[in-house]
């Protein structure tokens, strides 16, 4: 049984590494941070890349610094006691616009499946609504939020994590009166979809 590294151990740099081992530890946790719904804890990382934390905690520091020094788009903050990516300050008002100058656009395809993941099985996490898609939807469920089509429903109590369900405007958009109104989706449905992906209303 392989241990874990300790924290006394020496610290390994990405030259260090075989080839075979797969990709660095820098690539390892930006792949990781691209596709988190909550701030990653460092001994989170830690525990999962198999590395001392005192490693990980380094190599976080490095890449804000990083990105900050290169001016990025992004940047990589230490919040609520985890790691996560944010968009950098100075470009809110860009990417806001980029959002909501579509407000009469067509929903894309990926927006209109998160959406009715969000309509038939509210209140609901955003990792639920990405675990039925089966792709990351953290960015969609902003941009379904900023359009008014979905807001904060509170956070679950066993999980903690923030939970979405629709608003007012996405009935109104509809031109529903209630969401007992949403169609039936079962004559829709393959025959072999698990019984817990969609929620019927």
């Amino acid at each position: 049984m392989t241990e874990r590294p300790g924290e006394d151990e020496p610290v390994r740099t990405e030259a260090d590494v075989p080839q075979d081992e797969g990709p660095g530890l820098r690539a390892s946790i930006e792949a990781i941070l691209l596709v988190v719904d909550e701030p990653v804890a460092e001994i989170t990382l830690a525990q999962l890349l198999d590395r001392p934390r005192r490693e990980v905690a380094a190599t976080l520091r490095e890449l804000a610094e990083e990105y900050t020094g290169q001016g990025r788009g992004f940047d990589l903050r230490e919040v609520a006691g985890g790691w996560r990516f944010y968009t950098r300050d100075v470009c809110a008002p860009v990417v806001e616009r980029f959002v909501t100058d579509g407000q009469q656009a067509r929903l894309t395809q990926a927006a209109l499946e998160t959406l009715a993941v969000v309509a038939y099985r509210q209140p609901v996490s955003r990792a639920r609504v990405s675990a039925v898609r089966g792709v990351n939807s953290d960015g969609v469920m902003r941009t379904l939020t900023l359009r008014g089509l979905i807001e904060d429903a509170g956070q679950d109590p066993e999980s903690q994590a923030h939970l979405y369900r629709t608003t007012g405007y996405f009935l109104e958009r509809l031109g529903l009166r209630d969401l007992d109104e949403l169609p039936d989706l079962a004559p829709y449905l393959p025959d072999d979809l698990p019984d817990d992906i969609i929620e019927e209303k």
